[in-house]
């Protein structure tokens, strides 16, 4: 340990010594980057997870503070972790508090404690950082120590890519040379840390130290459908000690497992972003989690930066990450204050499915950003709202969304009052910059093929992949033991009932309650609803939604064994409802659907019925917005003229992704004379994974 400065390395050993008792020490590095710190220098931090960067920040506050300082600001990002954070800073004596979309309502209370100097530190989301009511008030703050976590973040060539992160280099540039500046992060390669150099000034202190995790053991299962990985999870999740996480790649992912382990005697929770409304649910698993009352969090990336909770014994990835960063994240939330922990990396052919979804989603396209600008432009003396902007430009809503924060981020249009207008900079798309985010997600992809497929060990390959050059294996996983700790052979019967679960799979089909924005609809009720309805399976999923993609563009037919799954499904609906016929959404291109319908008619003993015909009308599949696809399904079908209308009736389609096919033919079907119409899909084919 290098001290330069006396006072601080005295006063800063007090701290630790109040925290931890007598015996405490530095970690290696710690001191000299609160040092560097206090002494003005810009300083990065890259360290391990776990190694301990929020003590850094909490000391070089405390110093501060003490010598007069103003706020420190603390840009983090996740909510998790914020809360954390709170508690921990307030062990060290700091009044502290944080500014987030979930504090809305005392947004004014916090900004006068910020304005009056009451607060010693703040902690607040990038986005709500650069929200032009908090630009409008920083002016009357008095910032001491500005922080940056998760700093990998504001790198364009970082791997958690969040626009406004991006963003903080003008921050940095305009805060005053003599306020000092971290940025901390665990995950930073050569090429994330020249960057970030650059971006803090150029003249950094660095402080850099090993990221091999010794305590954290990783096995590698090749399990390539779910059903076996649901079985290995239920066979061997009670034999691991303590409470661990289990990530998935999508929220349907974590719902599934949740369901199938609950369902099976294990306490588990899901996690991930929810709305609003449903954000309890979060808390109550977070809280249930933190006091080791549930075996595990079944969570998404959401949980995957910062959360710190020192006893998580073991980490399991249901598949495989996008790239190695991600990966020792999210093992790196294990072991933190324990002496051993079990991580487990799940892989197969669907998780490139996945991932190449969303790296092929990423940037907007060239089209959809002219689309969105031309229009946003036809309309600048009053400004476009997202609703004007959906239902007049045919991109999916995602899309859009995601087009509007690069341009708004790029600085092409801008937010005013919920609505956007047109800057005068030059659209310019940044396909160059896109495409070269875009090969290094591929070679990160290839880079976790390479580690599944590794001989070596696989700690060492991970912290090498971060340009840590350590030669020092782990000694523990399973490489470097040359055997499995956890064996990767299934019980039969436990695979049974993973197959029988995933087999009675069944998604229902919510009724859409509201008209889109159309030239033919306003936003308002829909008053004719259908009943829930019963969707087979998701398409393209093994089993079920397998043979519905195969029926539909290979076989041209759908089989006898989805024929008699289905009615297997429907009897109890068909009977106990008294539904009285079955119906088809019609096509123009292929009889596929009535005859598949027809066929479950017989199965279910309920006579087929014609209702429904279409008039020549572009692909539903075509329209890329919820307006787009209301309007289309409203000018495609119509009920057949002089039908007699049976009262409750089973309405049959293959496909279901935004259910305005089945919301407008049950609307129409009601307001010709049914009574009840209960929509039934082979399988959800939408896209919303994330």
């Amino acid at each position: 340990m290098q001290i330069t400065n006396p006072d601080i390395y005295e006063m800063s050993k007090a701290i630790i010594v109040q925290l931890y008792g007598e015996e405490a020490e530095f970690r290696d590095g710690q001191y000299e980057a609160i040092e560097a710190t206090m002494l003005g220098k810009r300083t990065l931090v890259v360290q391990k997870t776990g190694w301990g960067k929020s003590l850094v920040y909490f000391i070089c506050t405390k110093l501060f503070r003490m010598a007069g300082s103003g706020v420190t600001i603390i840009v983090s990002p996740l909510l998790v972790l914020m809360e954390n954070q709170v508690e921990a800073a307030s062990k060290i004596g700091l009044k502290c508090d944080m500014l987030n979309s979930t504090v809305k309502e005392r947004w004014e209370e916090i900004m006068q404690s910020l304005v009056s100097g009451s607060l010693d530190l703040l902690l607040i989301t990038p986005e709500t950082l650069l929200s032009n009511p908090f630009l409008y008030r920083i002016k009357d703050i008095n910032i001491g120590f500005f922080v940056i976590d998760e700093a990998h973040c504001i790198s364009d060539w970082g791997h958690d890519f969040r626009l406004k992160y991006t963003q903080l280099k003008r921050v940095v540039n305009a805060l005053s040379p003599t306020i000092p500046i971290l940025a901390t992060t665990a995950t930073a390669n050569d090429r994330v840390i020249e960057d970030l150099t650059m971006q803090l000034g150029g003249s950094v202190h660095i402080s850099r130290g090993s990221l091999m995790r010794e305590s954290i053991s990783i096995q590698i299962l090749e399990l390539p459908d779910i059903s076996r990985r649901y079985a290995w999870i239920l066979q061997n999740i009670a034999k691991l000690p303590g409470s661990g996480i289990i990530y998935c790649l999508t929220r349907r992912d974590c719902d599934y497992l949740t369901d199938f382990l609950q369902k099976n005697n294990v306490n588990v929770m899901s996690y991930y972003s929810r709305d609003t409304a449903d954000e309890h649910i979060n808390k109550e698993a977070e809280e249930l989690f933190k006091d080791n009352k549930i075996k595990a969090l079944v969570s998404t990336i959401k949980l995957g930066m910062g959360y710190d909770k020192g006893d998580i014994a073991f980490v399991i990835h249901f598949q495989h990450p996008a790239n190695i960063v991600s990966y020792y994240q999210q093992i790196g939330r294990a072991c933190r204050n324990i002496p051993r922990a079990y991580t487990f990396l799940m892989h197969g052919a669907e998780d490139k499915k996945i991932q190449d979804y969303f790296i092929d989603t990423a940037f907007p396209t060239l089209n959809e950003a002219k689309m969105i600008i031309e229009y946003i432009v036809a309309n600048n003396n009053y400004g476009s709202r997202l609703s004007d902007i959906t239902a007049n430009v045919n991109c999916r809503y995602g899309r859009i969304g995601k087009a509007l924060m690069f341009l708004e981020n790029e600085g092409i249009i801008y937010k005013e009052n919920s609505k956007y207008y047109r800057t005068l900079k030059e659209f310019t798309y940044n396909e160059a910059h896109y495409d070269s985010i875009t090969q290094i997600r591929r070679n990160e992809q290839a880079q976790m093929q390479e580690l599944i497929e590794s001989k070596e060990c696989y700690s060492r390959f991970v912290v090498n992949c971060l340009d840590d050059k350590t030669d020092k294996n782990c000694g523990i996983c399973a490489n470097c033991l040359q055997l499995d700790e956890y064996p990767s052979s299934i019980d039969a019967e436990l695979l049974d009932i993973a197959q029988q679960y995933i087999e009675r799979l069944i998604m229902s089909i919510e009724p859409r309650k509201r008209w889109a924005a159309t030239s033919l609809t306003k936003q308002v009720k829909i008053a004719l609803l259908n009943e829930v309805g019963i969707c087979l399976s998701k398409y393209g999923d093994p089993g079920y939604g397998a043979l519905v993609k195969d029926g539909k563009y290979t076989a041209n037919r759908f089989s006898q064994q989805l024929v008699g799954k289905s009615a297997s499904v429907l009897k109890d609906l068909v009977e106990s409802n008294g539904i009285n016929a079955i119906t088809c959404v019609p096509s123009l291109r292929s009889d596929i659907v009535q005859d598949f319908a027809i066929r479950l008619a017989e199965r279910l003993k309920v006579p087929f019925v014609s209702l429904l015909q279409k008039s020549k009308a572009d692909q539903q599949k075509l329209m890329q917005n919820t307006s787009y696809q209301c309007e289309n399904a409203l000018r495609s079908f119509k009920v057949i003229e002089n039908v007699r209308m049976p009262r409750k009736v089973l309405l049959v389609d293959d496909l279901v992704d935004s259910g305005w096919t089945l919301t407008v033919c049950g609307n129409k079907l009601m307001i010709a004379g049914c009574k009840k119409v209960f929509p039934f899909a082979l399988a959800d084919s939408s896209q919303n994974e994330e």
